[in-house]
Formats: C-alpha cells, sequence, structure tokens
C-alpha cells in the first residue's frame, strides 16, 4: 500500500465519524483532502448551497489543517478529473458514497478506470444509517410505505451497531498535490443576495455538533407539539448541516437513543432521520422519480402554466400570510419551516394547479438544505402522486393553517412587515377587514398588501375536479 492517501470530500464536511478519512489516516503517513466542484451540478441551479458550501469548505480547512491534511479545492468535471491519476503517482484513494443514481454512476466509472490503472481505491458508507439496498420486504421488493420501511431499518441498524468507532489519526506533514486549485470563495454566487445568510447560519463541523447538542438538552422532548408552530424555536434546524455532511446522521440517532426515553418527542424526531433514508430508498428503487411522477396516472394531470401565478408564489406575493411568509423566510434565510413548506408546497401544487416540478426547482435553487432524494420525495408527497404520499384531495386551507399554527401571527408579522399592525382576528384573511379598520392602522390591503390571486373554495373545487379529471382517465 502507497504512504499517500487521497480523500475525495463531496457531502460529508466532518472529522468526526468519516469513515474515508478515518481509513486514510489511519493507513498513511500522508492524507490529502480534494473538493471537486463540478460547476454542472450547481451552475444555476443550487445558487444558495454555493455559499453553504464556501464557507463549509473554509472551516472544513482549517479542521483539516490542525491534523497535518491538506484540503485541495479543483473546478473540474470528477469523472474527468480521477481519469487524469496516474500509476506512477503512487496514491490510493478513498471516498463516502452519495446515495443519488447519478453519484453512483460516478462512482463505477471511477472505480472501474483506476482499476484498469491498478491504483489502490476504497469507498465506504455515506451520510446514512442503512445502505440503502438493505432495507427491503421478505421478497427483496423495496417498501413503498414509510411506517414499515422505518421499522425494519430501525431494527436492522440496531442490530448492526458498530462495536467502536475509530478516530482521525494526525498525519505526518501536509503535501500539495495539484497546482490548479481555485479557493473557496470562488464558489460564490454572483449575486449578492446570498451575503445575508451570514445572519442565520455558521457551516461548520462544531456548529452543527453545538445546535445538536442545545436541541436535546432544551427542546427535543417537546419537538412533538412545538415543530408544528413556526414562531417557536422548536425545531434543531440540523438539516443543512446533515445535507452537507457536518454531521453524520448516525451521531444524532446515537444522541437521541441515549435519552432512553419513549417521549413522542424524540420519537418524532428520530422519525426524520426515517424520512431522509426512504427518500433515498426511493430515489434509488425508482430513478424515474426523479424526473417524473412516481404515480404514472398524475402524467395526465391537467397542470396550469400561469407565470404569473408562479412568480407571485415564488416572491411571497399571493395575498395568503402564512403562504408569503414562508416564500420570504426561504428567500431571506435560504430555510423553511417544515410545517409552512407543506403549507406553500400544497398552495403550488392544488390552489395554483402548477407543476410540482416548478416547486422542486425553486426550492433546490433557494434551500441551503437541499437533498435531491428529499426535496423530490416532498414534493411528490405533496402533490399526491409519489410514494406513501398525501392524497391530492387533502388541501391544506391557508387561512385555516395559519388560524392553528400561527395564531397571534407571530411568524407573519415577522416575514410580513407590512401587515405588522394587522389585528390578530384578520392576520391570516387581511381582506376581511372593512376599509375603516384599514385606515384606522394605515394598512390598505391591493396597495399595502395584496388581494389573494385565487379565492379558496373555487381553487379548491377546481383542484378536486382536476383530480377527478384523471381518475376517470384510469
Amino acid at each position: 500500500m502507497s504512504s499517500k492517501a487521497l480523500v475525495w470530500v463531496r457531502d460529508d464536511f466532518r472529522i468526526n465519524n468519516n469513515d474515508a478519512l478515518i481509513y486514510a489516516t489511519n493507513n498513511h503517513d500522508v492524507v490529502t483532502a480534494v473538493f471537486i466542484f463540478n460547476n454542472e451540478i450547481f451552475d444555476n441551479k443550487r445558487e444558495a448551497q454555493k455559499w453553504w458550501l464556501s464557507k463549509s469548505l473554509e472551516s472544513f480547512s482549517s479542521d483539516l489543517e490542525k491534523l497535518n491534511i491538506g484540503l485541495e479545492i479543483i473546478k473540474d468535471d470528477e469523472v474527468n478529473f480521477f481519469s487524469k491519476l496516474k500509476t506512477s503517482n503512487k496514491i490510493s484513494v478513498y471516498w463516502n458514497k452519495v446515495y443519488e443514481p447519478a453519484e453512483f454512476d460516478k462512482d463505477k466509472k471511477i472505480g472501474k478506470d483506476l482499476s484498469e490503472k491498478k491504483i489502490n481505491f476504497k469507498f465506504f458508507k455515506g451520510n446514512v444509517l442503512n445502505e440503502y439496498n438493505k432495507i427491503t420486504k421478505n421478497d427483496g421488493t423495496p417498501f413503498k410505505v414509510f411506517s414499515p420501511f422505518w421499522r425494519n431499518a430501525e431494527q436492522f441498524y440496531m442490530e448492526r451497531l458498530p462495536d467502536k468507532i475509530n478516530k482521525v489519526k494526525k498525519c505526518k506533514k501536509i503535501e500539495i498535490l495539484f497546482k490548479k486549485q481555485i479557493k473557496s470563495e470562488d464558489i460564490l454566487p454572483k449575486s449578492k443576495w446570498y451575503m445575508k445568510f451570514d445572519k442565520y447560519w455558521a457551516p461548520s463541523e462544531s456548529k452543527a455538533h453545538e445546535c445538536l447538542e442545545n436541541f436535546v438538552n432544551k427542546n427535543i422532548l417537546n419537538y412533538g407539539i412545538n415543530r408544528d408552530f413556526p414562531s417557536i424555536d422548536g425545531t434543531s434546524k440540523l438539516s443543512p448541516y446533515i445535507r452537507n455532511g457536518q454531521i453524520n446522521v448516525r451521531d444524532i440517532w446515537e444522541k437521541c437513543k441515549k435519552l432512553k426515553s419513549n417521549n413522542v418527542g424524540v420519537k418524532k424526531y428520530t422519525n426524520e432521520i426515517g424520512w431522509r433514508e426512504f427518500s433515498h430508498s426511493l430515489i434509488n428503487y425508482f430513478p424515474q422519480m426523479l424526473k417524473g411522477n412516481l404515480r404514472k396516472e398524475f402524467d395526465n394531470f391537467p397542470w396550469v402554466n400561469n407565470s404569473k401565478f408562479l412568480n407571485a408564489w415564488k416572491r411571497g406575493m399571493t395575498g395568503y400570510p402564512i403562504v408569503d411568509a414562508g416564500m420570504r423566510e426561504l428567500y431571506e434565510t435560504g430555510w423553511m419551516h417544515n410545517r409552512i413548506r407543506m403549507v406553500v408546497g400544497s398552495f403550488l401544487v392544488k390552489h395554483l394547479r402548477i407543476n410540482w416540478k416548478e416547486g422542486e426547482k425553486y426550492f433546490r435553487n433557494c434551500l441551503l438544505d437541499f437533498n435531491e432524494a428529499n426535496n423530490v420525495a416532498q414534493w411528490q408527497w405533496v402533490a399526491g402522486c409519489g410514494a406513501d404520499a398525501a392524497p391530492y384531495f387533502r388541501i391544506f386551507n391557508p387561512i385555516l393553517q395559519g388560524e392553528k399554527f400561527d395564531k397571534q401571527g407571530e411568524y407573519v408579522k415577522r416575514w410580513v412587515p407590512e401587515l405588522e399592525k394587522v389585528p390578530s382576528k384578520f392576520i391570516h384573511k387581511p381582506w376581511e377587514m372593512e376599509i375603516k379598520y384599514q385606515e384606522a392602522i394605515n394598512t390598505f390591503i391591493g396597495s399595502d398588501y395584496p388581494m389573494p390571486i385565487v379565492i379558496h373554495e373555487k381553487a379548491r373545487n377546481d383542484a378536486l375536479n382536476a383530480f377527478q379529471s384523471i381518475k376517470k382517465k384510469n
């Protein structure tokens, strides 16, 4: 085995519980980490994540340097990059898996090329509890329903818990391997809209573990209730850190299990890990859902092409305060509360009858926690065309959702400040205020804030009729 190792970093910006990095440092004297920035993946598709990625590379580089491991950033196509690696480099290559069909295809091509050149390589389990192909029904077919999937997945993981987790070792020295490198700031989006993210996030491994500790110590026991109220700090906000691998889901799961509690909040929270695992299973067993409906009857659904309504939804100007607050929170922070994600998603695909793919594309570009499996699976869940999906006829009433989960309008008023003076009685239906009340608070619906772009009752009926039309065709 060579004395030098190259660790290919993808979605694993962490020292702890990083199998590829642990193996490399325990078996080689010199270890170099490389991140390959493939602009084709990010350009005009995942702009928000460019910011998180840039910051992650910066913090991860600093962490690695303390262990005498250099981090080099190369702008290239991944397959092309490894094709230029020569046997004469006398280096071994390691990486952790990413559970997306396109990434598995790259792994195969890169592995084949390295094998032919007789370059030693090895890949490891990525940021999941279980390999997706280990969790199947008794007949070997994949699950399409979450509950039995997660029941089997938890049991499978608990029966195979590792005896101990090795740690990354400090290397002898840092060695530069590649000449043409780019800097982490070269990855930042051209538009400066991302600069506000600094107010809300600190992308680093240490911050991820700090968030986990804070959540487990203060909020997890009440998570089952508080997670539905967007004005309450009731969620962990770990999703961007999980997405970018600043923390391993195994660490989260084990931290929660150490509580030894049957508390509903703990169970609900670990279920969120389960939904992530379920989503990864779905896109690998049914990769067609990355481009279209899993339930093919929805291929005949009469979607509406309305750019005016789509733009109003993106800008948070639909006239429905709870929807608009969510969309503005997304654009401002790169994140959106999960309850509100369901509300804004339902509004797009059911009230506006705009294809879920438009929402998926917009979220992909704006979410710091964008994950291909989660994003596609969740949008198809909302639209009713995915696995174990909410039925299409379940249409969230944005007024009632607001009144139930943001009764006093605290969340709305934070993100839709033009409604700050509106009484809580009208905060989720401000158009019902008499003009004298609008004059009294100097807030005019139709000018200061838009009238609803659709009427709920009519939009709901139109959506149900559209759904009935595809049932008749099938």
